[in-house]
């Protein structure tokens, strides 16, 4: 199967984070990300596919995270995902059969229903891991974004062992190699 996805838009929270919020005494919230989510979003780029967030929640955390991954399209603290959907493809002129979205929850299902492809990670709420795709081994947080790329690129005709390959020109190989 050939794909022609050229935005991939992920949820955060459940998508790149398991959920969990840690709440400082001074009501600082803090999340955990996982680094091969970031190589994740670096190889879909490094492929000419944009990678957006739609996410419910907006916080400093996040919107550093998201700033420090270089994503495309950053919307956050959105109540009304398939809303904010619209908008991007409005804005950004692209159609539903050009995007891929990631999501975990049941406020996800009408973006994912829109969309050409659907993934979900493996701990997603049950509505939705029967509304997607494709359903990864990876749970929320545990490396889910780049299981996504992985999969998007092999069913758009690229082989695993060749995926690397622009990403790794990119960075230099050389840094690698030690």
């Amino acid at each position: 199967m050939v794909t022609t996805i050229r935005l991939v838009l992920f949820d955060i929270d459940g998508v790149f984070t398991d959920n969990r919020l840690y709440v400082g005494s001074e009501g600082e919230v803090f999340k955990a990300f996982n680094a091969r989510d970031g190589v994740g979003i670096a190889l879909l780029q490094s492929h000419g596919i944009e990678c957006g967030t739609i996410s419910g929640k907006r916080s400093a955390a996040l919107e550093y995270r998201m700033r420090e991954l270089k994503m495309d399209i950053i919307s956050l603290g959105v109540h009304d995902k398939l809303g904010a959907l619209e908008e991007i493809r409005r804005d950004n002129g692209y159609t539903d059969d050009e995007i891929a979205f990631v999501g975990d929850d049941v406020i996800d299902l009408s973006v994912m229903n829109a969309v050409a492809l659907s993934y979900a990670p493996a701990d997603a709420h049950p509505l939705v891991i029967d509304a997607a795709d494709h359903v990864m081994h990876s749970n929320g947080g545990g490396g889910v974004v780049r299981e996504v790329a992985e999969h998007l690129l092999e069913i758009g005709g690229i082989a695993r062992a060749e995926q690397y390959n622009r990403l790794m020109d990119q960075w230099g190989r050389q840094q690698y190699a030690q």
